[in-house]
Order: C-alpha cells, then structure tokens, then sequence
C-alpha cells in the first residue's frame, strides 16, 4: 500500500527509529542505513537501489529529480514522510540538512556476491578506521572504474552515515564485500587474481609494476600500514616515492594513486 504522511513530533517512534540508523548496532539489527541528499538519492536510484524510505522536509524548494524520486518510491510500495527540517537535522545529525533523506536495506556484503570477473581492478583495505577514508576509497572505486571495495579485518562500518556521505553516491554503484584475513586469502586464491600491496618492504616502483588483472589493490591501516605477513602473501607490492618530510600517502589517497596507475596500465 503507497503510504505518505507527516510528522511534527521529535518523540515519534519513526523519528526515533531514523535516528538510530546513526548508530552501528541497530543499523545491523535492522539491516537497514540511511543517506541523505538529492545527488545521492538520485544516483542510488539510477543504480535500480529505491529507499524504502523517504524522508522530505516541508519546506523544500520544488525539484524534477525529486519529484521523479517520490513518484518511484510511491509505485514500489515505499513510505513517503514529511517533516521539519529541525527534525531532519535531529535524524541526519546536522545543523543543516539537506532537503531529502532515504532509508535502505543493506546489500550482501559476503564475498560470495564478489564476481572478480566482472572488472579488471578491485579495491582492498585493511583495518581501514576512517568512515571518511572509506568513502573515498568507495568514490575512487567509481572513478577508475573498479568493481568494488572488500573490507579486511575491523574497518569502519561502509553503511555509516559519515561513509555513505563521503562516498558521494558510489556506496550504490561499488560492490562491498566484509571479510577476516583468514576469508579473503583462500577466497582470492581459489580464482584469477594479482594482490598488489602499497609497502616499503621489497618493493618495486608503482610506476613501473607489472600490475595484471584482476588486480586487487590492498591499503592498509591509517596508522600501521599492513601487517607483515599480509605483505609477505601479495603478489607484488609496490612503493611511491616521497619527496618530501612524510613517510607515506594518507591510505585513501595511496589507494587512488595505485588505482588510477593500474587503470592505465591495464586498459
């Protein structure tokens, strides 16, 4: 049943309900996470991805996009909720939300949804804490083309709201796959596919590497780096030169290096 109504209360269950998506425990109880902004929203949809949920404040300028959006949510049977922008911001966690949020069931996130196949360049972080590293390790992944991010070991969660914002809309058009050390390894050996790591220990020039597909490009930790015995079982591992007083690239950024070479590379 096509359903739209309005809400005026901050004490209202749906309103306190959106508000927890902000948090991971119930985001998983639910199996459900938000996004918010037109662009996003906008992008999910042309992705086939509909929230099940839309979340519009009243006062809103008039716009095609979303006026295209409600309609598509309204005929696949979604909820359509109408609100403050104060109650908006409370849901969103920001002083000044934008216009439009969405609520959306997570996707399989198991590496058995993974078909290697299907691009030359996969993106791989390890222990990766930042939910802003991790959605611009997502927004590369879309911009070279890659078919996805797998997530090793305890990385931030991909469906926060911090992530998904950062993403700037390729958490709907990347793959995301969550997996232990102990998982990837024999998954990624039991098919076609070259482990890149970006180290310092035996090391070859990126620029000159013979990157092969399907590539899978692994970063590691904000911090540490990769753990040595990761390092140890790639395949190649690969070094940029630094000219400067820093040791090492921030993680998303050496990701986006090695991915826009690999693209050239393999193309």
């Amino acid at each position: 049943m096509n359903q739209r109504r309005s809400i005026t209360g901050f004490s209202n269950p749906t309103v306190k309900f959106l508000r927890s998506l902000r948090e991971k425990k119930h985001r998983k109880a639910s199996g459900k996470f938000l996004a918010e902004g037109l662009r996003l929203l906008t992008d999910a949809r042309e992705c086939g991805h509909l929230p099940e949920m839309l979340v519009m404040a009243e006062r809103r300028d008039p716009h095609p996009l979303l006026d295209a959006l409600e309609a598509d949510v309204l005929r696949a049977g979604g909820e359509v909720i109408e609100t403050s922008t104060d109650i908006l911001g409370k849901i969103t966690g920001k002083d000044n939300p934008q216009a439009v949020a969405g609520v959306f069931a997570e996707f399989d996130t198991s590496l058995a949804a993974i078909d290697r196949s299907t691009a030359k360049i996969w993106l791989v972080a390890q222990a990766l804490r930042d939910p802003g590293n991790l959605g611009t390790m997502l927004r590369t992944g879309d911009a070279v083309g890659a078919g996805g991010l797998i997530l090793i070991n305890d990385c931030a969660d991909p469906f926060s709201v911090e992530a998904v914002r950062a993403s700037m809309g390729a958490i709907f058009t990347q793959k995301v796959a969550l997996a232990r050390w102990e998982e990837f390894l024999p998954w990624l050996r039991g098919g076609p596919g070259q482990l890149v790591a970006a180290s310092l220990r035996d090391a070859v020039d990126y620029r000159t590497a013979p990157y092969a597909a399907p590539c899978f490009l692994m970063v590691g930790n904000e911090s540490r780096g990769l753990p040595e015995d990761y390092e140890t079982a790639c395949d190649l591992r690969v070094t940029m030169p630094m000219k400067g007083r820093a040791d090492s690239l921030n993680a998303a950024v050496a990701g986006a290096v090695l991915a826009y070479e690999a693209l050239a590379r393999l193309d």
